[in-house]
């Protein structure tokens, strides 16, 4: 809550506020640097909708949100919240936390990748990915427990990814987490292979705790769970890792309350590599800017190749806002999100059916549109990128 500014009033009353205010002035530099300090909140963005990890919900806060208190508490400051839905991955973090919104963001992954130089991080403090669920009792300890099983994945996940070659295996595609234990608890599936933190708050929310959960590993599939913070704040870092030690038994508690899956994970492989002849610009084969030119001279209003500032700020938009559903650097097996095969499938009408896809979304099949997110210079950066990757089939 932003307070409003105190009216001085006017003639004597005027001068007095001044010479209160001028007293503050005063006491305030005498008080210690560390003590100013400690009275300014400790910020923290959150999703005010993404249960078992935050909500704003004071019942229900979530795991991280709780673990900020916590740790708001150790470092002897107020909490405050900046709530911003986290659905648009790390535009949110450009948004909230590099926008200097807020101090800390709990629940990044703990990679040099992830946001590049303009991140730092804590020490790991959890550990995250998706889950094999099954019914109590069932072996689920890897791919030859999955054999003859109908196992249901989400749409355009890492999973899907990684049983698409699996002929041994039937997939039942659902559309979330919530929709693959609903698939189990209706028979509909044997297995589920998705978001384990989100398959354990269920499991102990609505399904009264009828499930084993185990954590899978690989590629992918998890990664270490930390707190970001923007680079310039390097001693705020070091004081939260220093108390992190401290609340070892907070976080476990934490982690059982809200349902998240632990134990020893079951170690799985990776998931199918791009097809042949693709190319996302590294190793061998033809490169992302000969690529380029040959799609843009047969698409209808990209006569000139894009460039290659384009092309990386397309990519790196894509990867970090599009790759949830259409796979990292745009590698999909599933068909009908595959986005290497926009040429193959609309031709000389690739770029306006992109375009007005982009803009207004196709809210039915789980596409919003992003008009409001991103510029028109962006999504055409993103356009660019794709042109890079477009194969004319990938059976």
């Amino acid at each position: 809550m932003r307070m409003r500014p105190i009216n001085p009033g006017s003639g004597k009353s005027r001068n007095r506020a001044v010479a209160g205010f001028l007293a503050c002035v005063a006491a305030s530099a005498m008080i210690a640097p560390g003590h100013a300090d400690e009275a300014q909140p400790f910020r923290l963005c959150a999703d005010p909708t993404n249960l078992p990890f935050s909500s704003d919900n004071p019942s229900r806060p979530g795991f991280y949100v709780e673990i900020g208190r916590a740790l708001a508490q150790a470092l002897g400051q107020p909490i405050a919240y900046d709530w911003y839905k986290s659905y648009f991955g790390k535009r949110t973090v450009r948004v909230t936390l590099l926008g200097k919104q807020c101090d800390a963001m709990i629940g990044l992954p703990r990679s040099e990748d992830f946001m590049g130089p303009a991140m730092i991080f804590s020490s790991t403090f959890a550990r995250e990915g998706y889950a094999l669920v099954a019914a109590k009792g069932h072996a689920i300890g890897g791919f030859d427990d999955l054999k003859g099983k109908r196992v249901a994945v989400q749409y355009a996940s890492t999973p899907q990814n990684l049983l698409a070659t699996r002929d041994d295996i039937q997939k039942v595609t659902v559309l979330s987490p919530e929709e693959g234990m609903q698939a189990l608890d209706q028979g509909k599936a044997d297995v589920a292979f998705i978001w384990g933190p989100v398959a354990g708050w269920l499991n102990m929310t609505t399904y009264n705790d009828r499930y084993q959960i185990r954590l899978t590993e690989g590629e992918g599939l998890s990664w270490d769970a930390a707190i970001g913070f923007a680079k310039g704040s390097t001693e705020l870092r070091d004081r939260v890792d220093a108390i992190l030690p401290q609340l070892q038994r907070t976080i476990a508690d934490l982690a059982v309350k809200y349902g998240l899956p632990a134990g020893q994970p079951v170690r799985l492989g990776a998931a199918p590599a791009a097809p042949a002849g693709t190319t996302t610009g590294a190793g061998p084969g033809a490169s992302v800017m000969q690529v380029a030119n040959a799609v843009a001279t047969e698409i209808k209003g990209d006569a000139a190749a894009p460039n290659a500032e384009a092309v990386s700020a397309g990519k790196e938009i894509f990867n970090g806002t599009c790759a949830h559903c259409h796979g990292p650097d745009a590698v999909q097996s599933e068909r009908k999100i595959d986005l290497r095969l926009l040429h193959h499938r609309y031709g000389d009408d690739m770029r306006d059916t992109f375009w007005k896809t982009v803009h207004e979304g196709r809210p039915a099949r789980g596409m919003p549109p992003w008009k409001e997110v991103f510029t028109d210079g962006q999504l055409d950066s993103i356009y660019s990128f794709l042109l890079t990757v477009q194969v004319e089939s990938n059976d």
